[in-house]
């Protein structure tokens, strides 16, 4: 049986039913984005403002590049602001007493061991809003932060990666 296309009014309660999902964010995690926003309202927005400033000077708005580009730079901060506060306004605090260290959960720093190399690797597993990879801070929603998401110590977990399947061991959990 086929099923039935969503209509206008029920995509527009799906839409607005992701957009207020609570998300639980570390404290460092709330801590960055605030700083972020601090400083897109307190610096970025007057840097743009000023370039769109100087452009404008330049002549003829519709050729000039300058002023475009610094258009482009304004939209994209204004968006990165609404996205911001967006997300601190349905931000729940995850209490550092709700950090699980028995299995893995959100806030845990975990040290996996690849299978294969031996090589030892510490993560700390956060929201997919507060995720970045180079500093160690994965997201429970990549694929590696999905394999350990309820793991033990001891327990051996496989991660399938453009390079092929990579098998990692939790070593330990601590907060």
């Amino acid at each position: 049986m086929a099923e039935k296309p969503m209509g206008g009014t029920q995509m527009l309660a799906m839409e607005t039913q992701i957009q207020e999902e609570e998300i639980v964010l570390t404290a460092q995690g709330r801590q960055r984005i605030e700083e972020e926003l601090d400083r897109l309202v307190t610096i970025d927005r007057h840097e743009v403002a000023a370039r769109i400033k100087d452009a404008k000077d330049y002549g003829e708005l519709t050729e000039n590049a300058e002023y475009e580009a610094a258009k482009n730079a304004q939209a994209f901060v204004e968006g990165r602001i609404l996205d911001l506060k967006g997300i601190l306004s349905r931000a729940r605090l995850l209490r550092y007493d709700d950090i699980p260290t028995d299995w893995v959960g959100l806030g845990a720093v975990v040290t996996i061991q690849d299978k294969d190399f031996g090589d030892d690797w510490t993560v700390t597993l956060v929201s997919s809003y507060e995720a970045d990879p180079d500093q160690d801070f994965l997201s429970n929603e990549s694929p590696i932060g999905k394999a350990l998401m309820g793991k033990r110590i001891g327990d051996t977990v496989e991660v399938k990666t453009p390079d092929g399947i990579i098998r990692y061991e939790v070593i330990s959990i601590t907060k």
